[in-house]
């Protein structure tokens, strides 16, 4: 699919409010990315690269995560930084990459983010409560970049 095409379908308003939402309740981060263009690496490698290009590995409590896109190639992956992945280990990685192929593969692009953040997020909030003085340590926009940027 044209990552124009994807872009078209994808509800930025509604994945931004989940993203909003979801992190009310944690001191965690969340953020969507969608690799516009071509993408020649595993999209694992890929997500892990731009986690670290978007400084996500800065954040105070090491727990923020990255829902990473890339339509062209029908490719996608989900990366956690370390404090978080601790405390869920890879079998919850999966199950958020099976619900989200899922919805994928039933055009219900909206659907696969939305849950996966919702998810997420709650998975954040009972390991990282939001605490009085959280602050957004990272912007809740979906990112669009060429594989360049």
């Amino acid at each position: 699919m044209r990552t124009r095409e994807f872009l078209s379908k994808v509800e930025h308003d509604r994945i931004v409010a989940a993203i909003r939402d979801a992190e009310s309740k944690t001191s965690g981060e969340i953020r969507v990315f969608i690799q516009r263009g071509k993408l020649t690496a595993d999209p694992l490698v890929a997500a892990q690269k731009k986690f670290r290009h978007l400084r996500m590995h800065r954040t105070r409590a090491r727990n923020a995560v990255l829902i990473f896109v890339a339509p062209r190639v029908h490719k996608f992956a989900v990366v956690g930084d370390k404090a978080i992945h601790e405390k869920c280990g890879d079998e919850f990685w999966q199950r958020i990459v099976n619900g989200m192929r899922v919805h994928f593969q039933n055009e219900k692009f909206n659907d696969a983010l939305v849950e996966a953040i919702n998810e997420i997020g709650s998975r954040l909030a009972a390991h990282f409560p939001r605490k009085f003085a959280s602050t957004n340590e990272l912007p809740d926009d979906v990112v669009e970049q060429r594989p360049f940027d």
